[in-house]
């Protein structure tokens, strides 16, 4: 059997919820050793839906794969034990705000010294400087801050938001890649350094058009709520078919395709309509043209038959429900399931990096809370059972079966 790619990275894990814990899930689904810490009564996620039996759904989607210890770290015992487990790690990853570490002697510049080929990464909300770093900040907040909610909605009304953890999610992706392009960088002989990522600045690159414009037109371009259409592309929207909706995005050659579709050729030919520019000026009557065209086909799979034999790019609008019983998504194996000896079967999404060398997905568990307290004490710091013993009866460590 092939060797895991991260077979031998040690990582030593302090996140809680979403952004660091995807981060550390990749890693350990890639073959990593993480071993996560996590506080006497168990970190969020665990008290997060859907609970059966006092195991959560949730800790366990993005837990998967990862040594469980349940420490007080506000202990000198606890530092001493992190501190031990840390002279051996290559990785560090946490997400608390920042000076939480440095509070409980995890900081950067105390644990460079205990192992100076030490990489740790940080994951806040706003970075480790700055005039907000100090504040608490989740995947909403940064969102926020990073003028992504501000476009999302209809023009004129209030913005709104999608409760999906998409900035969580993309800054523990963001993070996995700085981690692994730092132990590359180590590899090679390079030091160990501190790694520092921004939800709200990983939020921030998704503006793939509207910094530059905004710069480059000395404000006088500025990406605006646009609503279910694009505000200044033509066309680029949602579009409704019936009782359904359906994406279409005709710009540039595919315009063509698009008119032919409708049967309306001589709007091709039409002058307003010929580049990217004089489209998005009359974007409202391409728009209108669009919708009158599904209106009189009524029928959104007709519709889509229409466009893709015009290779038009297009989309049916579906519910998660729908997402997760497609045939694509059945064939591909997106949704993946987890056998969970207190939960029972758990399908989450699969991790979407796929390797020719490493096509299947490792069958990985969650841990309970601290259910690899004894193993790694015992193991990798030669603790006895009565040191052990002596650390439970003390309060520095706990177990509990959820």
């Amino acid at each position: 059997m092939t060797q895991p790619m991260l077979e031998g990275f040690k990582v030593i894990d302090f996140t809680h919820v979403v952004a660091g814990p995807h981060a550390t899930k990749i890693l350990a689904e890639h073959g990593a050793e993480v071993i996560k810490i996590e506080p006497l009564g168990g970190e969020l996620a665990r008290l997060l839906p859907m609970q059966r039996e006092g195991r959560s759904a949730y800790f366990i989607q993005h837990n998967v794969g990862k040594k469980t210890m349940a420490l007080d770290i506000s202990t000198k015992e606890g530092q001493d034990i992190c501190h031990e487990l840390i002279k051996t790690a290559d990785v560090v990853v946490e997400n608390f705000s920042p000076g939480v570490m440095k509070q409980h002697n995890l900081d950067w510049k105390t644990l460079k010294k205990i192992n100076p080929d030490l990489i740790m990464c940080s994951i806040s909300c706003f970075g480790q400087t700055g005039p907000l770093s100090h504040l608490p900040g989740y995947d909403w907040i940064g969102q926020s801050y990073a003028g992504i909610i501000d476009l999302l909605g209809e023009p004129g009304q209030k913005p709104v938001f999608g409760d999906i953890a998409f900035g969580d999610v993309s800054t523990g992706a963001h993070a996995f890649g700085a981690i692994v392009t730092a132990l590359l960088h180590k590899t090679r002989g390079g030091k160990g350094q501190h790694i520092d990522i921004s939800l709200m600045e990983v939020l921030f690159s998704y503006h793939e058009m509207g910094v530059q414009l905004y710069d480059t037109t000395g404000g006088q371009m500025l990406v605006q709520r646009s609503g279910s259409y694009h505000g200044m592309l033509a066309p680029v929207g949602i579009y409704q078919c019936k009782d359904k909706y359906l994406f279409i995005l005709g710009v540039n050659h595919q315009w063509e395709g698009l008119s032919k579709a409708m049967g309306r050729e001589d709007m091709f030919a039409d002058p307003r309509f010929s580049d990217l520019t004089t489209m998005g000026q009359h974007k409202d009557e391409i728009n209108a043209a669009i919708e009158a065209w599904l209106d009189s086909v009524g029928d959104i799979d007709r519709a889509l038959e229409l466009l893709r034999e015009n290779r038009v790019p297009c989309a049916p609008i579906l519910t998660l429900a729908e997402v997760m019983d497609h045939p694509h998504t059945k064939e591909r194996g997106t949704v993946r399931t987890v056998s969970d000896p207190i939960f029972g079967d758990i399908r989450i999404p699969r991790t979407p990096l796929r390797f020719s060398e490493f096509p299947d997905t490792p069958n990985l568990q969650a841990g309970t809370l601290g259910q690899y307290n004894h193993e790694i004490l015992r193991d990798q710091l030669g603790y006895s059972e009565q040191q052990i013993a002596r650390l439970e009866t003390d309060g520095v460590i706990a177990s509990k079966n959820i």
